[in-house]
C-alpha cells in the first residue's frame, strides 16, 4: 500500500488531476462512478442506446442481437470526487443455466471530470446458427482495483435470426 507521503504516488495523482478543478474534487477518498448507459453499435443497424439499469420486465429480454452479426459495446461512464484506479468490466453469460461466455476487461484508471467517458470495447461477433439463437441471461459488474463495485446488474437478451426490436 502506498502512503500519502509517497512521492511517485503524488506525481501520478498530479498527472491524472492536471485538467481537473480541484475545488470540485475535495478530499473525498471515494470516487463516485456512474455507468449511465450502454450503446450497442453494429454496421447493420442504427445504434441501440440502453439506459442502465436496463428497463426490461421479468423474463423479457432487454435487447436483441442478430445471429452472426458484428457489434461493439460502448459505455458512458462518469467519474466524480476522486480518481478511480483499475476499473474493470466483467460479464458472464448463461444459456439454459450453462455458462457460455465469460469476459473480464481492464478498462483503466480515470480521473474525475464533468463530461462522461465513452469506453468502447473490442468488436465481437454473435454466435450464429439454429443452436445459438435463443434466450440468454447475463450478469455485468464494474469494479475497481480495491474491489469496490460500482454496478452489478442481471439482465437477459435474445439472439434471433433478425434484429427484432
Amino acid at each position: 500500500m502506498l502512503s500519502s507521503d509517497d512521492e511517485s504516488l503524488r506525481r501520478w495523482k498530479e498527472t491524472l488531476l492536471a485538467n481537473v478543478d480541484l475545488s470540485e474534487v475535495g478530499e473525498n477518498p471515494d470516487p463516485l462512478v456512474t455507468i449511465m448507459n450502454l450503446t450497442i453499435s453494429s454496421p447493420e443497424r442504427a445504434d441501440l442506446v440502453l439506459p442502465i439499469p436496463f428497463q426490461s420486465g421479468s423474463n423479457s429480454a432487454a435487447f436483441v442481437l442478430k445471429d452472426g452479426s458484428k457489434y461493439c459495446l460502448k459505455f458512458n461512464v462518469t467519474v466524480h470526487n476522486n480518481i478511480v484506479s483499475g476499473l474493470r468490466y466483467t460479464n458472464t453469460v448463461w444459456k439454459k443455466g450453462i455458462r457460455v461466455d465469460y469476459k473480464k476487461v481492464m478498462l483503466g484508471t480515470f480521473s474525475p471530470q464533468k463530461d462522461a467517458y465513452v469506453i468502447e470495447l473490442e468488436e465481437e461477433t454473435t454466435p450464429s446458427g439454429f443452436l445459438a439463437r435463443g434466450y440468454y441471461t447475463a450478469k455485468t459488474k464494474f469494479a475497481d482495483d480495491d474491489g469496490k463495485c460500482y454496478l452489478e446488474m442481471d439482465y437477459a437478451f435474445e439472439i434471433k435470426k433478425d434484429w427484432g426490436r
